[in-house]
């Protein structure tokens, strides 16, 4: 298990809620649900006014930017936390 992701998030979605990431995650060719529902919940943080690592490529699938002592809020660019 990555050790940058060890906090596990179980959520119940109805059929159609699954079929939205599914699409979602096809259209945007990413790997996983999981990566799919990371993206997902960045881009509503981002839309909340939550500063949720904008700039981020699609490509990172992470919500918050990695520091050296796992996810920190900050540039992923740099490499900084907040």
């Amino acid at each position: 298990m990555n050790d940058l992701r060890a906090e596990r998030l179980q959520v119940m979605l109805s059929p159609e809620e699954l079929a939205a990431i599914d699409d979602f995650r096809f259209k945007h060719r990413m790997p996983t649900r999981a990566a799919a529902v990371r993206e997902l919940l960045r881009f509503g943080l981002a839309a909340a006014g939550v500063d949720a690592a904008v700039g981020v490529k699609s490509s990172s699938f992470g919500v918050f930017g990695r520091g050296p002592d796992g996810h920190t809020q900050g540039d992923p660019e740099s490499g900084t936390g907040g």
